[in-house]
């Protein structure tokens, strides 16, 4: 599965965006999938997860509330639309898929990784 995230941006603190993780190679109806992010300096996080039917998802503390995951298996895509981002949203959005997932945090659990896309909030 080849994974290309896309819709980064510039905004302003309050501001939203909508990131899209397209794939391609593979359908990702039968992936779950998750949304990362590495700040400069700073670990990569988790951020958002959503199962593979939809039926399940999963927040960081930090966003949940602002964030929405959501996934269009027609188009095999997943996005993640962030409203009233903050500065410390400053960071490379990764997105990723896993074909057997215990725990949506963990990283080492994703099979596939995108290129990443960088979202820089500030006025």
């Amino acid at each position: 599965v080849q994974l290309q995230a896309s819709g980064g941006g510039q905004v302003q603190p309050g501001g939203s965006l909508r990131l899209s993780c397209a794939a391609s190679g593979r359908t990702l109806s039968t992936y779950h999938m998750g949304w990362f992010r590495q700040a400069p300096g700073k670990e990569r996080e988790f951020v958002a997860g959503i199962s593979w039917r939809s039926s399940s998802t999963f927040y960081a503390d930090s966003v949940k509330g602002r964030f929405t995951i959501s996934r269009d298996n027609a188009k095999n895509t997943v996005y993640l639309q962030m409203n009233s981002l903050k500065p410390e949203g400053t960071a490379v959005y990764f997105c990723a898929a896993s074909g057997v997932l215990a725990n949506y945090p963990r990283d080492y659990e994703y099979d596939y990784w995108g290129q990443g896309t960088l979202v820089t909030v500030s006025s």
